[in-house]
């Protein structure tokens, strides 16, 4: 219950309560629909004295108002309704029981105040006089807000109502409580069922009992007069008087009249001063339909009329009601200035919906889908929808009538949309050649933005010299263009590119760009080159650097007006939150910004790739593959090449975790395959380490040898600090694997001490997750060299009981300092695991540390016995299978035998009462 409504019970309540009170008035006004009735039954259900009647009484009701006199010997609340339909003998009876209100009785009288027949006062005339002891209150219900809407919407129709339909939901309702609950309703009867989107809101109709309303109050003004609602109707939203009376066309006197009559019926209200409309804005429509289409075209035609003398003028409504009115030609004219307005302020979303449905339109004039064609094209580059736009922009430029300027211009923008929003590259580059080959001779600017697109590197299909040659036409096409938003674009690919390839040249190139002083379309093309530079610092590892170029580029992506500039930083973000650790609620705004971007896959890359890896490490081992293909959408080898290459290294590492060593080492071949081809070395630093364990796992050194040597070679003396420290982790890996074959106990301390180099390279980024990754292999490696072999798996007798709180293994007095030293890093591994939230991280470190313990027999005196709770090693066992899971990939983790694993889970299960692995997933506090 809110404030207000509370408010307007609690007086009644206290009176109720107390047979001595002074009685209370309480006047409920409200529109239809608003909620008076529902109050009055609350009012009834109030608790009273033994002695207290309630009394209801609707006015205009065919059994006539009840005996009052009755009444008036003991308490009573009276419960009055509709009194704007009272008559004058039950306005004098119902004066006369108010005027007689006893101590401990009250009285709620709700009505209509646009219909009352004295205005503002619903007892009539002349006032009541009201006895001196009566408190007099009045009550207006408010309509609903978008939260309550909310929740109605999720009862009706089973939560299924997005935010957007939502929202659309109280605009049209006006948040009347009655027609929302009626739109709802007829929302529930869709066939198909309601989806939960704003189009179907928008589709749904008017409900029977609003229409019936205000066609009721309209058909109550005179034939002259209808027509100032008639123009409300057409004119769709709060207009002022003389805005009414022009477009009704009734004239000065007569529209005046007209007006105030109506507002009288309350066919129209006043919805702030001077602005006049319907109180529900759905009733428009209503209405609207009830016009004779040529009454119609003409009401909109004078619409259009008025609407044009507005400044500034709302261009998008003048080409609706052109439209409507049937004048194409100045129709065209006033889309064309509608989605050069929107575009110029930065609303592409709605320049691009005015212009597919204009392009949409059957038999349009060449000319004009000649002109309309590039505001589309250039608004849906610039803005965040692509879907629809790339099959009109298809249809268009296969248009033979098109002058061939506008057609090359039209097949630059839907290159663009191909490659950069909707993933289709190798369509995409087909479509920049031809543009480029186009537009080399008539647009020479156009031309050079074409090859400025075909030098970036992301795509998979083309080695880095092929992008190089490009480079060298665009900068010469650019340059002889004499167009400085075209130098611009050449400038923000041609940093992608130097960046991309650790060239120090690149940070030279950032300070060139104009992001001071440029006009709007440089502006824009700056803001690209700054985010393209911020996104490549992230993958090369220079987060400190990234993040201030990220500020800059998306402030300078909002203030220029270039939504998808302005996303696509937020994809960055998200990684450079996975690679610096930040990842508490990093998986929900993953989530959250892949359902925000669901039209454009390639813009959603980035979260679908850090959500998969966030999987991997937090042991939800089913969700990674589901992540990492873009659910499906996308094979990893379809990726832009550094998501590619790092999500086939996440693949790679579940496969090996999984013991499908064949498996990952084809995986490796594959992937490493399109790195190699590209030759844009850095993109490799998050493969490389996993594709040398599969490669020397299945037994392929000379490949894992290769790989190593590639990477080097490529790299060179590139400043890439994440791809330098892959590639210490990657020989660290590859001196691991060969030493129980050659170097022994010497080759596992030289692994070691890559893997210490590794972990300090990544400290120094930061990147704590694969700092921890690498300590945690030279901890293994020194371990291993001071035992002789590596730790076998648990056997069955792991399964007792488990003997205490993990607090550190008992390592004995015969462990030398450089085990010790191994252990405290292993133990510092499991708790940096633990902090990030990387479940099976910290499993894996915490088995290994185990395997350091002596052999215990029984339980140590002190010790609990974990009889009636979880022991850590079963809460451990417990929280990996809720993950996903299975009790093989369990045991390969925690070395531990499957049958080992089972039995923990059975344990588990048993202490906690659970019924299945979901059941546990509950009682532990995670959802699976």
């Amino acid at each position: 219950m809110n404030e207000a409504r509370g408010s307007a019970l609690r007086p009644l309540a206290r009176v109720l309560a107390d047979g001595r009170a002074e009685p209370v008035l309480l006047f409920v006004e409200g529109a239809a629909g608003t909620g008076k009735s529902h109050l009055l039954q609350e009012l009834a259900d109030l608790p009273g004295t033994a002695e207290t009647v309630r009394v209801r009484w609707r006015c205009g009701a065919d059994g006539g108002p009840p005996d009052e006199d009755a009444h008036q010997r003991v308490p009573t609340l009276w419960l009055v309704d509709d009194v704007h339909r009272a008559d004058e003998d039950e306005l004098r009876r119902l004066r006369r029981v108010l005027e007689g209100l006893r101590p401990g009785s009250a009285a709620a009288v709700a009505y209509r105040p646009e219909e009352l027949p004295v205005p503002g006062l619903p007892l009539g005339a002349p006032p009541t006089a009201y006895p001196p002891r009566l408190t007099v209150l009045r009550h207006r219900p408010e309509p609903w807000d978008g939260e309550r809407v909310r929740r109605a919407a999720a009862e009706a129709l089973g939560g299924n109502c997005a935010p957007e339909a939502v929202r659309r939901l109280c605009e049209l309702t006006g948040g009347v409580p009655r027609v929302v609950v009626d739109l709802l309703a007829v929302l529930g009867e869709r066939h198909p069922p309601f989806a939960g989107t704003a189009a179907e809101v928008e589709a749904a109709g008017v409900p029977a009992r609003l229409a019936e309303l205000v066609l009721s109050r309209t058909h109550a003004l005179s034939p002259e007069h209808r027509p100032v609602v008639w123009a409300a109707a057409v004119l769709d939203a709060p207009a002022g008087r003389d805005e009414l009376v022009a477009v009704s066309g009734l004239g000065t006197a007569t529209g005046g009249d007209a007006l105030l009559r109506a507002l009288e019926v309350a066919a129209l209200a006043e919805l702030a001063e001077g602005r006049y409309g319907f109180a529900v804005p759905l009733a428009a429509p209503a209405v609207r339909a009830c016009v004779p289409g040529p009454v119609r075209q003409d009401l909109h035609g004078r619409a259009a009329d008025a609407l044009g003398r507005r400044q500034p003028v709302p261009w998008d409504a003048v080409a609706e009601h052109r439209r409507a009115a049937g004048d194409t030609r100045r129709w065209l004219g006033a889309v064309e200035r509608a989605a050069e307005s929107a575009a110029a302020s930065g609303r592409h979303e709605q320049a691009i919906t005015l212009l597919e449905r204009t392009l949409a339109t059957p038999g349009l004039p060449p000319r004009s889908r000649a002109r309309l064609a590039p505001l589309l094209a250039r608004s849906a580059v610039t803005g965040l929808r692509s879907d629809q736009t790339v099959e009109v922009l298809a249809q268009i430029v296969r248009d033979a009538s098109l002058p061939p300027a506008v057609r090359g211009e039209l097949r630059l923008d839907l290159g663009l949309m191909l490659c950069n929003q909707m993933g289709r590259f190798p369509e995409g580059w087909r479509v920049l050649e031809t543009a480029a080959a186009e537009l080399r001779e008539v647009r020479p600017g156009l031309a050079a933005r074409a090859m400025a697109a075909l030098l970036t590197p992301y795509w998979p299909g083309h080695s880095l010299d092929v992008h190089r040659g490009w480079l060298a036409e665009a900068v010469a096409a650019a340059d002889a263009s004499g167009d400085d938003a075209m130098r611009t674009a050449v400038l923000a690919n041609r940093i992608g590119l130097a960046m991309s390839c650790a060239d120090p040249e690149a940070w030279e190139l950032v300070k060139e760009l104009p992001v001071e002083g440029a006009d709007p379309a440089c502006a824009r093309q700056a803001a690209r080159g700054l985010c393209n530079a911020a996104d490549s610092a992230v993958w090369l590892g220079f987060h400190k650097r990234a993040e201030d170029l990220m500020t800059e580029g998306r402030d300078l992506s909002a203030q220029s007006g270039a939504p998808y500039t302005e996303q696509g930083v937020l994809g960055t973000r998200l990684l450079q939150e996975w690679w610096t650790g930040q990842w508490p609620g990093l998986a929900e705004k993953c989530e959250d910004f892949i359902a925000a971007t669901a039209d454009m896959p390639y813009l959603a890359s980035d979260a679908y790739l850090v959500r998969g890896l966030l999987a991997l490490a937090q042991g939800d081992w089913g969700e990674v593959p589901t992540w990492l293909s873009q659910r499906g959408t996308f094979g990893t080898e379809k990726l832009p090449v550094p998501l590619g290459a790092t999500a086939a290294g996440a693949m790679i590492r579940l496969a090996l975790a999984r013991q499908e060593v064949e498996a990952a080492a084809e995986q490796a071949r594959a992937a490493w395959a399109v790195v190699a081809a590209k030759g844009v070395w850095p993109w490799a630093a998050e493969l490389a380490p996993w594709a040398v364990e599969a490669l020397a796992r299945a037994g392929d050194g000379a490949a894992a040898h290769t790989v190593v040597r590639d990477f080097s070679r490529g790299l060179g003396r590139g400043d890439a600090p994440a791809a330098g420290a892959a590639l210490t982790w990657s020989r660290a890996v590859l001196a691991e694997t060969e030493a129980p074959d050659r170097e022994g106990r010497a080759g596992l301390l030289r692994a070691a001490e890559l893997y210490r180099e590794a972990s300090a390279a990544y400290a120094e980024l930061p990147r704590p997750y694969t700092r921890a990754l690498t300590a945690e292999g030279a901890a293994r490696c020194v371990l291993a060299a001071h035992t002789g072999a590596e730790a076998e798996p648990d056997t069955e007798a792991d399964a007792g009981p488990d003997t205490g709180p993990d607090e550190g293994p008992d390592t004995g007095p015969d462990e030398g300092p450089a085990t010790l030293s191994a252990i405290a890093e292993l133990e510092s591994c499991a708790r940096s695991f633990t902090e990030l939230g990387a479940v099976w991280d910290a499993a894996r470190a915490r088995a290994l540390l185990r395997t350091r313990l002596p052999a215990k027999k029984g339980r140590p005196p002190g010790r609990p016995s974990h009889a009636d709770e979880l022991s850590p090693r079963e809460t451990e066992v417990a929280q990996l299978a809720v993950s996903g899971l299975t009790n093989r990939e369990i045991a390969a983790t925690l070395h531990l035998s499957p049958r080992t694993v089972e039995q923990h889970i059975a344990r588990a299960m048993r202490k906690t009462g659970a019924l299945s692995r979901r059941d546990l997933a509950h009682r532990l506090g995670r959802t699976p």
